[in-house]
């Protein structure tokens, strides 16, 4: 996808740059900007409606967070998918998730599943392609549940960051034939396993469900050969 204009509104009470960047990033974590589409500051200043300035601090920002390149004097472009760092992530949630799973097996297991089954009901209500948007939006809400119940609201925030490539990688999977039921089946062993107060099955299951998106890599990239950096 070339075309970087979607008729955006911003809110002038607020920063600018930080608005054009969350749009932007939320455009390349949906895939809606593939690896490789130029970023023109001037068609961005044009839709946004604002200087140079914002932009390029907002390009920047995107920069650090490794979404995009930038090559001086030449072009902004989309950055391709970073498999290493996608594992980073992926280590990353298994390590917190894990732990939070375990803990809330033992200490809160009817009230744990109770609330997890909640969001697995309007969750099943969006597994269709027309809706995959709002399907990725409750499985986050799915996992940062177990952060909200721990206490750890602040390093899900820092999971967030972390997790950038891992997510494209994952808006890439989505589509495909049998994933949504994949992720519906998977969050359900989640939940009976927590309800059983089994610990360790429920554990299995999370270990199963984060890990499917990589368990595929070779197929996805098969699929969208121009996007991931190895």
């Amino acid at each position: 996808m070339s075309d970087t204009t979607k008729g955006a509104q911003l809110d002038r009470s607020r920063q600018v740059a930080l608005q054009v960047q969350q749009i932007l990033r939320d455009r390349i974590l949906r895939v809606e900007l593939a690896p490789g589409t130029v970023l023109s500051r001037a068609v961005l200043q044009t839709e946004f409606g604002v200087s140079q300035t914002p932009v390029r601090d907002a390009l920047m920002r995107l920069q650090e967070e490794g979404l995009v390149d930038v090559y001086p004097q030449y072009a902004t472009v989309v950055a391709k998918i970073d498999l290493g760092h996608a594992r980073q992530a992926q280590f990353l949630r298994l390590s917190i998730e894990l732990e939070a799973v375990r803990r809330l097996t033992q200490d809160s297991p009817e009230a744990t599943a109770d609330a997890l089954c909640e969001i697995l009901a309007r969750q099943r209500a969006v597994a269709t392609p027309e809706t995959h948007d709002r399907f990725d939006e409750i499985d986050r809400e799915f996992h940062r549940h177990f952060y909200d119940l721990m206490g750890l609201d602040r390093l899900w925030a820092n999971v967030r960051r972390q997790s950038v490539h891992l997510d494209r990688l994952r808006r890439l999977n989505l589509p495909m034939p049998g994933k949504m039921q994949r992720v519906l089946s998977d969050h359900q062993a989640i939940i009976d396993g927590i309800r059983s107060g089994e610990a360790e099955a429920a554990m299995e299951a999370l270990r199963k469900h984060l890990s499917g998106t990589l368990s595929i890599i070779d197929e996805i990239s098969t699929a969208f050969p121009d996007y991931i950096r190895r």
